[in-house]
């Protein structure tokens, strides 16, 4: 097809026949999510499902590509079911709007899907889906903190129980220690400290489910570039590695 024709000349028809022929399953369609959601889309994935319980708020604007002011409101799995369609319509994009917790995992997993994709920013929720991936052996790739960060160059792939410098990252590993997981999780993090808010900027916020969710500052030049280097994961794991040679 026409619109892959670029990324052929890269990798090569046959990988192109693979990401076509795969199925990802993304949880959050935030500031993280949304831009893995769209490079995936736009790199031939076949079938992709969005997986988020929020609506869209004016906050998200600064970060989030299904966020414009004309959808402020709006369920952030229908924006992006009619963005991502519009990308590639022979994409087959499925949305569910589900709360993700122990008991709707299994239920939202049940068409086992070939990847997913963490995009989850509360602590919970994350925890279970990390869990439950490794303990059914479905590959997972996983956003660890991209909130309170200014330097995209310090935004790194590798193994969650190998990285530095995030609190999350460090969280979920004492958790899944727990349960006896040590290894086997690709994530997206950085090297970066977080940086601190000024004095009295730390609030908190009510998401769509009811949930209180702390409020940190964000750039989409650093959440961005997590969203693109989880898809970047997922499509390196899917085709391979691609060759050197000139």
């Amino acid at each position: 097809m026409e619109k892959f024709s670029r990324t052929e000349k890269l990798i090569g028809k046959e990988n192109i026949l693979k990401l076509q022929n795969t199925s990802v399953i993304i949880f959050g369609a935030g500031a993280v999510g949304s831009f893995a959601a769209e490079a995936l889309v736009r790199s031939g994935i076949g079938k992709l499902t969005i997986v988020d319980f929020d609506v869209i708020s004016e906050s998200n604007i600064n970060r989030q590509l299904f966020a414009l002011s004309s959808t402020i409101g709006l369920k952030k799995t229908d924006v992006a079911v009619s963005r991502l369609k519009d990308i590639n319509k022979d994409c087959e994009i499925n949305k569910k709007d589900i709360f993700v917790n122990t008991d709707t995992i299994p239920e939202i997993l049940s068409e086992k899907p070939d990847i997913i994709l963490d995009a989850i920013d509360s602590v919970g929720p994350k925890i279970e889906l990390l869990a439950y991936a490794v303990q059914n052996n479905i590959p997972i790739f996983s956003s660890m903190g991209a909130a309170r960060r200014t330097n995209p160059m310090l935004v790194k792939t590798g193994d969650l129980f190998l990285t530095a410098n995030c609190p999350l990252a460090r969280l979920m590993r004492k958790a899944l220690r727990k349960r006896g997981i040590t290894n086997g999780i690709t994530c997206v993090y950085s090297e970066e400290l977080p940086v601190r808010p000024p004095k009295g900027e730390l609030d908190e916020d009510l998401t769509a489910s009811g949930h209180s969710q702390k409020v940190l500052g964000s750039l989409p030049t650093v959440t961005g570039i997590f969203g693109l280097m989880l898809a970047d994961a997922a499509i390196k794991y899917i085709i391979g590695s691609i060759s050197q040679d000139i």
